[in-house]
């Protein structure tokens, strides 16, 4: 890679970087990350990885739509956005593995019963 090129890459890398620190900041202030992964300047690619508190925010596909929908409208040489948060179900903003058999947590609501233990799950008592 000349010196030109990899100059344009990482000033396209500290542009996204802003874009998210400057349009994102909850992402870090709820315990979250965003990392780069892959930007391929020639296609207009970039692989964004949701780390931290992201892998299990039910906000997180909203986060990641967003994303998608304002990077490639602020910063004209990104065209496609990939995103990931890391839970196991696919990129691009799944919700994280839920609903597949693959082992991972899926989400449980008051009176459901996940397994039969005989202990009701009706959320928490009140303290009066």
């Amino acid at each position: 890679m000349s010196t030109d090129s990899q100059e344009a890459d990482d000033d396209l890398r500290e542009r996204v970087t802003n874009f998210l620190r400057r349009n994102f900041p909850q992402i870090q202030m709820h315990g979250g990350s965003a990392a780069i992964q892959h930007l391929d300047r020639e296609t207009g690619e970039i692989h964004i990885a949701l780390g931290g508190a992201c892998s299990g925010c039910g906000i997180s596909p909203m986060t990641i739509q967003a994303i998608k929908s304002r990077m490639t409208k602020e910063i004209p040489e990104i065209t496609q956005v990939h995103a990931d948060t890391g839970m196991g179900g696919g990129a691009d903003g799944d919700l994280g593995g839920m609903g597949h058999s693959d082992g991972g947590m899926s989400p449980s609501f008051p009176g459901e019963s996940g397994d039969d233990d005989g202990e009701s799950d009706e959320g928490p008592q009140a303290p009066f």
